[in-house]
Formats: structure tokens, C-alpha cells, sequence
């Protein structure tokens, strides 16, 4: 419903915006909310494309050349571009062990067009739709060029993606909470979401994370109606939560 708001408590507070300064799986469940990837995991762990509409691999599978879908835009206006895909790239590697092979095997990255770029390899490399669709930390979340310019050294200071949901850093508060708004620009894929692919269905208006450290606390929002989920269920109240007849208690996959 129009104004509706879906209120979470986090399995940790979340205190890096950064998600290429951290491994922590809130950070990267943070960019998951507010940026996009180029490539995704499925439910059966197959590579899919996601921002990417299109690739091509040359016969001796040295050359690759990507296109991405169009009507990408991040959350400024700005559309998004192949100089802001090598922009993020070039920064997450530096940073994460798999890009760092990926980009020592490279003989170049370019740019071919707006929207489409090439790679070209010293000898063919096998896992480059893997470190590209990688679906955990540390995730190649793709930034404005300008953002993804910031040194690997230091931590971006603006937090715009092109992902289903736009961060509310005015509302911002470590320790306490962190407000998404719907992202009505966003263009989801038309395929059925599947783990870190398909389509991003955007079905609430405005997403709060609720910091709660007690479980006990935790436990009494939930059962109140003041919060829809607890992220992660603190195990001694588990059989209780399970016997609620209403709520919905699941096992994580995996």
C-alpha cells in the first residue's frame, strides 16, 4: 500500500556504509538495498545477468565485451554508464582477493561505448562471470564513477546507487536505525527474483533497520506488531517465536 513501511531488525548494527570497506554481512546486506551488480547468483548458484543485458566471449576467450540493459539511472538522475562500471571495478578489486586475480590477469579494460565496455585478457580466464556475479562479501557493487573514484584507502562519503531502494542518510543513526525509500525509478528484470538475481520487486514504500541488541527486546517487538522481522532469531526464544501461530519462523538456506 502507498505509505507502507516494513520495519527490520538487523542480525548487527550496521556501522560501515562502505561495502567494499568490510566483509561484515550487514554492510553488504546494506548494498544490496541501494546498489545494483552486473551479474548475480541464483537459488541453484548459476551466474545471471542483471544490470548487464548482454555479453560476448571471442573464440580464444581472451576478449569479452559487455552491454549493459537499458534504463539503468542511479538514484541522482545520472545515468549509468561503462566509465562508472570501470570506475567501481577498478576500486573493488583493490580491495577483494577475487578481483585482484581477475584484474592481475587482465592486459586492459576499456571503454567501448556509453554503455558497453570490453575486457582483454593476457591468456582466457575462467572465473570472470564468477568474480563479476559474486554474491557476498565483498560484492562488486557498481558506484558513480565519481564515488567509485575515492580512493580504495578511504571510505566513499555518499551512498548512491542505482539499486531498488534509495539510503536516507539524513535519517541515518548508528546504533539506532537506517531508513530506505522506495526507489520509483528503479527498473527491475523481468525474470522471477532468484538469490541475488532476478527481478528486485519493490512492494513496500519505505524500509526501516531497527537496532534492538537485547533479545529479549527484540522478541517483545516482534510479538507487539512494533517491528515485521527479526533478521535473526535469538536461539532461546526460538520454539516459543515457532509456536506463535502468528508468525513465520524459517531456517536460513545454506
Amino acid at each position: 500500500a502507498a505509505g507502507s513501511t516494513f520495519r527490520l531488525v538487523p542480525s548487527s548494527d550496521l556501522k560501515v556504509l562502505d561495502p567494499t570497506w568490510t566483509t561484515a554481512v550487514v554492510t553488504r546486506n546494506h548494498g544490496y538495498m541501494i546498489y545494483d551488480t552486473l551479474f548475480g547468483t541464483d537459488a541453484q548458484g548459476r551466474i545471471q545477468p542483471q544490470m548487464v543485458e548482454s555479453h560476448t566471449v571471442s573464440s580464444d576467450g581472451r576478449t569479452w565485451v559487455f552491454k549493459l540493459r537499458p534504463g539503468l539511472a542511479f538514484h541522482d538522475g545520472k545515468p549509468v554508464t561503462a566509465e562508472d562500471v570501470l570506475a567501481s571495478l577498478a576500486r573493488w578489486a583493490k580491495r577483494d582477493p577475487m578481483g585482484q586475480r581477475m584484474v592481475a590477469a587482465l592486459a586492459k579494460a576499456e571503454v567501448v561505448s556509453p554503455n558497453s565496455w570490453r575486457f582483454r585478457f593476457n591468456e582466457p580466464y575462467g572465473a570472470v562471470l564468477e568474480s563479476l556475479g559474486k554474491p557476498s562479501s565483498l560484492v562488486p557493487f557498481i558506484l558513480p564513477k565519481r564515488l567509485a573514484d575515492t580512493p580504495a584507502d578511504q571510505q566513499i562519503a555518499e551512498h548512491i546507487g542505482s539499486g531498488p531502494y534509495v539510503f536516507k542518510a539524513d535519517e541515518f543513526r548508528p546504533g539506532e536505525r537506517a531508513v530506505y525509500l522506495k526507489n520509483a525509478q528503479y527498473k527491475p528484470r523481468s525474470e522471477a527474483p532468484s538469490g541475488t538475481t532476478g527481478g528486485k520487486l519493490v512492494k513496500v514504500d519505505r524500509v526501516e533497520w531497527v537496532v534492538l541488541r537485547d533479545a529479549q527486546t527484540q522478541v517483545n517487538a516482534l510479538v507487539n506488531g512494533e517491528v515485521d522481522m527479526l533478521e535473526s532469531v535469538p536461539f532461546e526464544h526460538y520454539n516459543s517465536l515457532k509456536a506463535n501461530p502468528r508468525l513465520v519462523v524459517e531456517a536460513a538456506a545454506g
